[in-house]
């Protein structure tokens, strides 16, 4: 890795003192609304993707939406959060990996069954 690379990836993550989670793949980081990058998480009963033509392509197991969202306050309340920021999505959120002590969430809840690769 050249300097310029780590230098760019030092300046795209930042810490995180204040977070807040929404659903499985969604949290915000002080005012910031910030989507995990990459993966999908189930949507839970308020999703309006829940109530229209576009269910048949939305996870709407509202059970496995409660557990992910659960499962992610109790991963980001474990250290450190990291952001590192990847763009924005078409809704204005940042996009984002999300670390914690070095570990990200997305696979963290991939690895659990709580999300699924994103393309």
């Amino acid at each position: 890795m050249s300097l310029f690379s780590f230098l760019a990836i030092g300046a795209a993550s930042t810490l995180c003192p204040s977070v807040s989670v929404h659903d499985g793949d969604t949290i915000r980081c002080g005012s910031e609304r910030i989507r995990i990058a990459d993966i999908d998480a189930p949507e839970l009963p308020d999703s309006p993707k829940c109530q229209d033509y576009r269910a048949r392509y939305a996870w709407c197991d509202f059970e496995k939406g409660y557990a992910s969202r659960d499962a992610l306050r109790a991963f980001v309340a474990k250290g450190r959060v990291v952001v590192v920021r990847q763009g924005v999505d078409r809704y204005g959120r940042t996009l984002a990996l999300i670390r914690v002590n070095g570990v990200d969430a997305g696979d963290w809840l991939i690895g659990r069954g709580l999300a699924r690769r994103w393309n």
